[in-house]
């Protein structure tokens, strides 16, 4: 958040608001009626962000369904699916350092936008830079603008979230400690009424990250996926308490962190891509056992998560499929096997995202976080833990490990041109092909044959018989994924947010001692044979 037109400010949010509101108008339905749905955090200036935003649609005539008070971000596109809105605005920067802000955009059908909306929007926004207002105070007294806390839809939310619960007497009976950490976020009150609503005793909470603070005092990165050093309070209050579990949303709770001690006393916190094994697997256990048929089952994950799923459901016979990194296309694709009959179970993306039934078509942390203390529950009552359980799925549907990190530059200039090296190797040579240059993908990574290349920035994928991909291509950022000879999947891509350039890698092994040899072998490849971080100057995430 600073000034300047590529930033987080008054001026900009103001503009973005009118583009918005003018092409929602034009391409939605009644949009005025309807309105608007905007919910705001508790990071600096987000309140001021939220209440320029519903001034300018109350400007055009928008009827604004406004929160008042602090939300989590998936009750924004709750409350759009509530209400029938024409879309929803949440100022949140989610897990970001506490300097950012930012601005997530819902469409008519709770999901957040896709190609071509944001194109099509950043038009209108350049076409109303004019600033139609500067009131603050519309939100007061603007009789076009509702708290639809009012309308009972936070009721009617959590009255969903409880109709997940499956074993709430199990529950009420339940010994495991649970410890919570809101990340200095708004998470608290809506973690506690979602384990009332599943019967469970109130959790212990971490003191000092309990309750919203925008300057996040006691982490570096208030990102419960950042591992040991985001949870050291957890574990700290976990260890005198006795606790068992620690639950750990991220500061606008649509993420939620896992941590479970063992019997030898020691942590094990759980990556994304293995949470989202336990609840898949856990959803798709539910289901048959209510009478569902596998056939008509289905489950999405993005592309850089685990293949797990992809696994599981080639030996139980549900569907799945995958779809671009980030919860707009997973909750899209979700949306279009429902349009075909399948009952879509779970989502999730390895960044610690999940979707649990049908409540909202992006990541929510709150239900998530209900459903897997239950399910641990469930486990503990067999007589074996969340860990325990993750091994028998791997015993049974084979050994996935994953190794994801991420190197760190602030020189767009440079990632562009570590990505050029990697499609056109050392030499770029210029052609009359649809990518100007020839391609030169590396042959081997870490000493193993890739076997197939598949590039979702500039279109191109080995494995298909046109060699074009069946994802969508986008040129605005980097995606290249790998897979090599020895069952290696590994994807580099740019980060939308932050300066970075990421990998997910995963191997599929026998056992889980050696994959993790074998695949660490391919990640310090990655590093050293296609980022050349050394001599590039990147930066790697610093270990806890």
């Amino acid at each position: 958040m600073e000034a300047g037109f590529s930033r987080m400010n008054d001026l900009t949010v103001l503009q973005a608001s009118q583009g918005l509101a003018v092409y929602m108008e034009k391409r939605v339905r009644n949009a005025l009626e309807r309105g608007i749905v905007i919910g705001h955090d508790h990071r600096h200036h987000s309140q001021e962000f939220a209440r320029l935003t519903a001034a300018a649609f109350v400007q055009r005539g928008f009827r604004v369904w406004y929160y008042n008070n602090l939300v989590h971000t998936p009750l924004v596109p709750y409350t759009v699916k509530k209400l029938n809105a024409a879309g929803g605005v949440m100022i949140t920067a989610s897990h970001n350092p506490k300097d950012d802000n930012g601005y997530k955009v819902y469409w008519e059908n709770a999901c957040q936008i896709i190609p071509p909306h944001d194109e099509r929007i950043a038009e209108c926004i350049l076409e109303n830079l004019e600033p139609w207002t500067w009131s603050l105070d519309a939100v007061k007294s603007h009789t076009l603008i509702k708290d639809p806390a009012g309308k009972g839809v936070i009721d009617e939310y959590f009255k969903e979230v409880e109709a997940l619960c499956k074993y709430r007497e199990d529950n009420e009976n339940s010994k495991i400690k649970f410890v919570y950490t809101a990340m200095h976020g708004v998470g608290t009150p809506f973690a506690i009424r979602a384990l009332e609503c599943f019967g469970f005793d109130a959790f212990e909470p971490v003191l000092q990250q309990i309750t919203p603070d925008p300057n996040f005092p006691t982490v570096a990165f208030p990102n419960p996926e950042e591992g040991k050093g985001a949870l050291a309070l957890a574990m700290e209050t976990a260890d005198k308490c006795n606790g068992n579990i620690i639950l750990a949303n991220d500061p606008d709770a649509d993420r939620l962190a896992i941590a479970e001690k063992q019997s030898n006393g020691k942590w094990i916190i759980f990556n994304g891509n293995q949470i989202g094994s336990i609840l898949g697997a856990a959803a798709f256990e539910k289901a048959i056992t209510s009478g569902s048929k596998p056939e008509h089952l289905a489950m999405v994950a993005s592309t850089v998560s685990s293949k797990f799923l992809a696994r599981m459901a080639d030996v139980e016979g549900f569907t799945f499929e995958e779809s671009l990194t980030g919860f707009k296309w997973i909750g899209n694709t979700a949306m279009r096997l429902e349009d075909r009959g399948y009952d879509v179970i779970f989502s999730y993306e390895e960044a610690i995202g999940f979707t649990v039934g049908d409540i909202v078509k992006d990541k929510d942390g709150i239900s998530a976080l209900a459903v897997f203390s239950e399910w641990a529950t469930q486990l503990y009552k067999r007589g074996i833990t969340a860990y325990d359980y993750l091994e028998e799925l791997y015993k049974k549907y084979g050994y996935f490990v994953s190794e994801n990190s991420y190197f760190v530059t602030e020189d767009k200039t440079l990632i562009a041109k570590i990505f050029k090296r990697i499609r056109f190797g050392d030499e770029p040579k210029e052609d009359d092909s649809k990518f100007g240059y020839t391609l030169g993908y590396p042959e081997t990574v870490g000493g193993h044959r890739v076997v197939g290349v598949r590039d979702l920035t500039i279109g191109y994928d080995s494995t298909t018989p046109n060699n074009k991909p069946l994802l969508p291509v986008s040129s605005s950022s980097e995606m290249i994924t790998f897979t090599l000879e020895n069952n290696t999947v590994f994807t580099i891509r740019t980060s939308g947010t932050e300066p970075k350039i990421k990998y997910y890698s995963e191997l599929r092994g026998e056992s889980e001692a050696q994959a993790k040899i074998d695949l660490h072998k391919v990640v310090e490849a990655i590093g050293n044979e296609l980022m050349e971080y050394e001599k590039n100057g990147l930066q790697k995430k610093k270990d806890d």
